[in-house]
């Protein structure tokens, strides 16, 4: 069989030729020896939110070139590809945007990629379209959902989304998705330090005993609009000194390896939270995830520089076997660590927009 090469989009370097290295239960090796098993697709690059750390106004209600329809992958094509993906040892899809819940009729996305065995099958969003399609998301096979929520206080929550939209919007969204399954909700917060850190605890407090999982992410350096600064980002390990000093926390081990989450519950009981930290506390070594954006590329790190054209091989007639091909050479020249080489220079490099890539 003639592999068709995948070429870098909107580059034209050739990849590496090593080969792809199999794994002991047949998945696809990296050069670091990681395996791919986590797919996160992008259907939209369209938010009804403006977050100041992902989609600040000023850049993204300018010029900022949105994708036309026709260039978004079809729910086929998108389904075509994640049944390659797990055929190659993918056990967990997440749906991403931009919003999500935007892309028309996603439902029926759900419904497709539900069909595919083994495979845990969640969404990330704002949470604000929840009332209205937790429950068709539910029943056509979504397992659960991920809320972001950056503050319970509504003046911060306004001025982070700046689109006016209230807290309790957002709050409505978990509630519809807990009525209707999508549980155990996770519940993600951006915290930029000087804009929203003052309101850990009252999230922590919040959802404490709620059966929910609050997570705690530090502010990253994806894309190039948002102004990162490092003086900006608050560890991870000082949000659990703070909640740890008002509701006593201890460690728990992580749930597979590979885990990005740093896990700790409450010592009497009432759940748990976890802490992302991408900045302090590099996880790149057991980094086990791949994405596919909204038109069809592949990167293969969240602070990717340029990705993979995986649409012109669909739309070009190829094959599930030369799909496969190039899948697995682009996976096996995978040597993606930017978190641990991060420096003052590499933040300041164009990267892909999160809203673009899907987080």
């Amino acid at each position: 069989m003639k592999v068709i090469p995948i070429q870098p989009a909107g580059a034209s370097p050739a990849l590496p030729s090593a080969a792809p290295l199999p794994a002991s239960d047949g998945a696809l090796l990296d050069r670091r020896g990681r395996s791919v098993r986590d797919l996160r697709i992008s259907v939209t690059d369209r938010c009804n939110f403006r977050c100041i750390y992902c989609m600040p106004r000023e850049v993204f209600d300018k010029d900022y070139p949105f994708l036309p329809r026709q260039e978004l992958l079809s729910f086929e094509e998108i389904v075509r590809v994640a049944r390659v993906f797990v055929a190659r040892g993918v056990r967990k899809i997440r749906i991403t945007g931009g919003e999500p819940l935007l892309r028309k009729n996603i439902e029926r996305l759900v419904g497709m990629l539900a069909g595919l065995d083994g495979v845990e099958l969640t969404l990330t969003t704002n949470g604000v379209l929840l009332p209205k399609l937790a429950r068709p998301l539910a029943e056509a096979g979504l397992h659960r959902v991920t809320v972001s929520l950056d503050s319970l206080d509504d003046a911060t929550f306004r001025r982070m989304n700046d689109a006016d939209f209230p807290v309790e919007r957002v709050l409505e969204g978990i509630a519809a998705a807990e009525a209707a399954g999508l549980a155990p909700i996770k519940v993600n917060m951006v915290v930029k330090r000087g804009t929203n850190d003052q309101g850990i605890v009252d999230l922590a407090r919040h959802f404490r005993g709620s059966g929910h999982i609050l997570r705690f992410i530090e502010f990253m350096d994806v894309g190039a609009s948002n102004g990162w600064k490092m003086d900006e980002v608050l560890p991870s390990r000082d949000v659990v000194e703070r909640i740890h000093q008002v509701f006593p926390l201890e460690p728990v081990d992580p749930n597979y390896e590979g885990e990005v989450a740093e896990r700790w519950r409450y010592v009497d009981g009432a759940g748990e939270i976890g802490v992302i930290s991408s900045v302090t506390q590099a996880f790149c070594a057991t980094c086990t995830r791949i994405r596919l954006s909204t038109e069809g590329k592949l990167y293969t790190c969240l602070f990717a520089q340029q990705g993979h054209d995986l649409r012109g091989l669909l739309r070009a007639g190829a094959d599930d076997a030369h799909i496969d091909a190039a899948i697995a050479q682009v996976w096996a020249g995978r040597a993606d660590r930017y978190s641990e080489i991060r420096t003052a220079n590499t933040a300041a490099q164009r990267k892909i927009e999160m809203s673009y890539i899907g987080g």
